[in-house]
């Protein structure tokens, strides 16, 4: 059915990275530690292992020194744009200043569209140590000053931002549940420290505010003179109600509120979700009126990151996702979807459709295969289920362009390599390009044909 719909010739594709998920040399040009320095090299004798195999980003792909060959593996895989975050590195450091300069000059030469990430995860570990980060309104000056900097150096260059990457990651996980960096939780068993209660809701109200001020800085002294667009990347999973039933549906409505609409709805509507209010009470921050007024409308797009989709019950006390329980198995005991290595993820495209939806009537994506971890280099290159889930994401992207009219400018694949995956550790690969970690050698797999084969039938004009 959309073997004849065509995307516009101006429509973006191409592959997503993160700084500390795949550059290494952590102490190279001056660069400080981040909180994930200090996250994945806990003192042994605390008795904490918050990466599942004990490793960290120390390595990753080694980016850093082969960013030359990435660059050429997206120019092999035909990416017409490349989305990448850059390193906090902390005070204003001019030797990284050029080194992602050099690198941004090559991806235009090479006819790659660079989309630039300010933050993916990596505050200085100097802030949180400070004034506790991402915990104190503080953070927010030092943020868009950050910005600020990375705006004026590279501005001339790049003409799509993205301030955040996940909020709600950030959030939940570095805040919540304790499994990212700093891994804070109420939990005693996970932190020392934290407030599950609290906390995760302090920090995505900062995480606005230096969203929102940013773009202030950004539309008032950049955009004027060099042009360009800015957004943020939220992330959601499709949630669908369990059942017919009322209190169903009503939970697959709190569950995007929670996930979607926590961080959506003050940027488009200049309020959090009301389903939170009622929640949340007094634990859920104010704006002020000066912030509301900065605050709505500060994102020129919708950036979405989505993996999978969710059947959602009510039931549970978990505030993160809205006392709801969700599933992949269906009332009548079959599963969902395609179930990958990682168990929070099932292929469904329908869903990542009705997703689509979900956001263009009220207001990235990857795969880890189940073989990636067990098959010799000749074998996993060979992804089948990677192929399958990008086959069915695409057809829904096309079907949700031309069947719901919906307006779509660029598609991400998560990722362009295998990387340090963060809780995960290296246990779990995503890239469309296999890494051999001991010898960093890069072996290109099937889906990154697939991509480029269907990105060169479906674009008008596309001569890959």
């Amino acid at each position: 059915m959309t073997a004849t719909f065509q995307l516009p010739s101006d429509f973006l594709h191409g592959y997503a990275t993160a700084a500390y998920q795949i550059e290494g040399s952590p102490t190279a040009l001056g660069r400080t530690p981040s909180i994930w320095d200090t996250f994945t090299h806990l003192d042994p004798n605390s008795g904490r292992k918050p990466v599942k195999d004990g490793s960290s980003g120390d390595n990753a792909t080694e980016s850093f020194k082969k960013w030359k060959e990435d660059i050429a593996l997206l120019k092999q895989f035909g990416a017409k744009a490349y989305r990448f975050s850059l390193s906090w590195l902390g005070p204003v450091n001019e030797a990284g200043v050029k080194h992602y300069r050099q690198f941004i000059e090559e991806l235009i030469k090479a006819d790659i569209i660079p989309f630039v990430t300010l933050y993916h995860w990596d505050l200085p570990q100097a802030l949180h140590d400070r004034y506790g980060g991402w915990l104190n309104r503080k953070v927010v000056d030092d943020f868009v000053h950050y910005a600020e900097v990375c705006f004026n150096a590279f501005g001339d260059l790049v003409k799509h931002w993205l301030t955040l990457n996940e909020p709600w990651c950030i959030s939940g996980l570095g805040y919540g549940t304790g499994r990212h960096a700093p891994g804070r939780s109420s939990n005693r068993e996970i932190s020392p420290e934290g407030d599950t209660s609290t906390e995760p809701y302090i920090v995505a109200h900062n995480l606005i505010l230096s969203h929102a001020y940013a773009v202030k800085y950004f539309r008032e002294n950049i955009s004027p003179v060099y042009g360009g667009l800015i957004g943020i990347t939220l992330d959601s999973g499709g949630y669908l109600p369990y059942d017919d039933k009322p209190e169903s549906i009503q939970a697959a409505q709190r569950a995007y509120d929670c996930r979607l609409g926590w961080f959506a709805d003050p940027i488009y509507r200049g309020h959090y979700p009301p389903s939170m209010k009622q929640m949340l009470g007094q634990r859920l921050p104010d704006f002020s009126m000066e912030d509301i007024f900065v605050v709505k409308g500060s994102s020129d797009f919708f950036g979405l990151n989505t993996y999978t989709t969710n059947l959602v019950q009510d039931g549970g006390s978990d505030e993160l996702s809205g006392k709801t329980k969700s599933t992949f198995i269906k009332p009548d005991g079959t599963p969902l979807g395609r179930q990958a290595h990682v168990p929070w993820l099932q292929t469904y495209p329908q869903g990542f459709r009705a997703l689509l939806n979900y956001i263009w009537k009220c207001h990235e994506n990857g795969f880890a295969a189940k073989s990636d971890l067990f098959l010799p280099i000749p074998d996993v290159v060979h992804d089948v289920d990677r192929v399958e889930y990008f086959q069915g994401y695409t057809e829904a992207m096309l079907q949700a362009i031309y069947l719901d009219n919906i307006k779509i400018n660029s598609y991400f694949a998560w990722s362009l390599l295998d990387n340090f995956e963060w809780a995960d550790g290296y246990t779990t690969r995503f890239g469309v390009t296999y890494v051999d970690y001991e010898t960093q050698r890069r072996y290109p797999k099937d889906s990154a044909h697939f991509l480029k084969e269907w990105f060169s039938k479906h674009v008008e004009g596309s001569h890959i």
